[in-house]
């Protein structure tokens, strides 16, 4: 694939190796930084976007390569087709939360979730209220963070549900994600948040970034 060539061929060794070791050394790196990726696939993405139909077949074979940056290609695609999406890709978004998981892609990833559970509120209620109870920690945190964005539309039923059957755990991401939701809730809601914090019994970490606003 021709965008693939144009990533390979500008490759940078020196800055592949820092990139890699800044994600645990998880993933080998082609040392493209996110401005340069963004500059050098800006045209290739512009003409996928008028395509009709989702190229699922593009995102899994960006998925399927070594580097990490085929993986921000997917998503970054994504993101820019996020309206085309629908209830009936979440199978096949949740096939990829589970691919070469780490924060990184789980967290962009949690973008397209959030979006899609917004616009078609049975998302949350079916397939997302799984990963509440899965066995996969990255279904769990995005089950706790898919709403950040939503603001004072934060069913907050749903994120007390998801937090509380994931609390009692040592799981760094895991807590850190209850942190994470509870704060940017509290924008919106600060009362809540002081409240819920106050009544449940959480990591010492998620009440730390839970509490940073109240």
């Amino acid at each position: 694939m021709e965008i693939f060539k144009v990533l390979y061929s500008n490759r940078k060794e020196e800055q592949a190796i820092p990139m890699a070791k800044y994600m645990k050394n998880k993933f080998p790196f082609l040392g493209i930084k996110k401005p340069e990726r963004i500059s050098l696939t800006k045209e290739f993405l512009k003409e996928k976007k008028k395509e009709d139909e989702i190229d699922w077949n593009f995102i899994f074979t960006c998925f399927d390569m070594p580097e990490r940056e085929f993986q921000y290609l997917a998503i970054d695609y994504m993101n820019i087709i996020k309206g085309k999406f629908t209830p009936d890709d979440m199978e096949k978004i949740e096939k990829l939360l589970k691919i070469k998981s780490w924060w990184d892609s789980v967290d962009a990833l949690n973008n397209i979730v959030g979006h899609l559970a917004m616009m078609y509120p049975e998302v949350k209620e079916g397939i997302i209220s799984k990963w509440i109870k899965s066995d996969n920690i990255w279904l769990n945190r995005v089950s706790i963070i898919f709403q950040l964005k939503y603001k004072e539309k934060t069913d907050t039923k749903f994120l007390s549900k998801a937090i509380l059957r994931n609390s009692k755990t040592d799981e760094f991401f895991i807590n850190k994600a209850i942190g994470w939701a509870l704060r940017e809730y509290s924008k919106s809601n600060r009362d809540w948040v002081k409240d819920f914090i106050e009544n449940n019994e959480l990591s010492k970490l998620s009440v730390k970034e839970g509490s940073k606003y109240i």
